[in-house]
C-alpha cells in the first residue's frame, strides 16, 4: 500500500474560505446504523430530546497569527526581516512557545517588533519552535495581541486568502469565553445563539467545558 493511493481530486470550488450564513445552514451528517440522513445543523432537534445533555467548548480563540519586523545592523548598514508567528502555547507570565518563519532569520536574543505595543525577544529555540519572551503579559498583552494579531486560519483557507476583521467573528464560537485556544473548536462554529435558545426550550441541557484547541 501507498500513501498515494489515498489521494483523491478536491475541486477548490468545493473548498469554503468562509463559513456557511447562517451558521446553522452548514450541512450535518446523521448515522444511525446503517442509515444516513443527509441534512442541517438547524435540524440538530430533531435528533435530540428533552434531557439530552449537549457539552460546549467555551474556548475563546486568540488572534494568535503575527507579522513583524527584525531589525540588526551589518556592514552594509541596518537591515531588517520580515517575521512571521504562530503562537501556540504560554509557558510562563510572558513566554510563548511559537511557530517562527524563517526561524534560520532570527538569532537569540533579536527582538522582533509587531506593533508599537508588541514585541518579543528569542529566548530559545527546541524542536524547530521558538520560545519568545513578549513584553507585556496579562491584560497588557492581550490588549496588545487583540490589536496587532490575526485569527490563525487553518492552512488550507490562508493559503488562499489573508485573514481580514470578519474572521474575528467567523473564527468565533458564539459562546466562546475563556481566551486561550490558537485554532476554533471547528464543529461548535456551526451553532449560533437562536438555535441554543431552542434547544434549552424543548428541554435540552448544556454543560460548558473549557479545552483549548492547539495547532495540531
Amino acid at each position: 500500500m501507498k500513501l498515494s493511493d489515498f489521494d483523491f481530486e478536491l475541486p477548490e470550488r468545493l473548498i469554503a474560505t468562509r463559513p456557511a450564513v447562517p451558521r446553522t445552514s452548514a450541512k450535518m451528517l446523521v448515522a444511525q446504523g446503517d442509515h444516513m440522513t443527509d441534512t442541517t445543523v438547524a435540524n440538530i432537534s430533531d435528533w435530540l430530546r428533552p434531557g439530552d445533555r449537549l457539552v460546549l467548548n467555551d474556548t475563546r480563540v486568540i488572534p494568535a497569527r503575527l507579522s513583524g519586523l527584525r531589525r540588526r545592523d551589518s556592514a552594509q548598514g541596518p537591515v531588517q526581516a520580515r517575521i512571521e508567528v504562530t503562537l501556540l502555547e504560554p509557558r510562563g507570565d510572558a513566554d510563548w512557545t511559537a511557530l517562527i518563519k524563517p526561524l534560520k532569520k532570527l538569532k537569540i536574543d533579536e527582538t522582533v517588533v509587531f506593533s508599537a505595543d508588541l514585541s518579543a525577544r528569542l529566548v530559545g529555540v527546541e524542536d524547530g519552535q521558538g520560545r519568545l519572551r513578549f513584553n507585556c503579559s496579562g491584560d497588557d498583552f492581550d490588549a496588545a495581541l487583540n490589536d496587532a494579531g490575526a485569527m490563525p486560519l487553518p492552512p488550507y483557507i490562508a493559503g488562499k486568502r489573508p485573514a481580514d476583521a470578519q474572521d474575528m467573528t467567523d473564527y468565533q464560537t458564539v459562546f466562546a469565553k475563556n481566551a486561550g485556544a490558537v485554532a476554533a473548536p471547528t464543529a461548535s462554529l456551526h451553532f449560533d445563539q437562536p438555535l441554543l435558545d431552542q434547544l434549552a426550550e424543548m428541554g435540552v441541557r448544556f454543560s460548558h467545558v473549557t479545552l483549548h484547541v492547539g495547532a495540531g
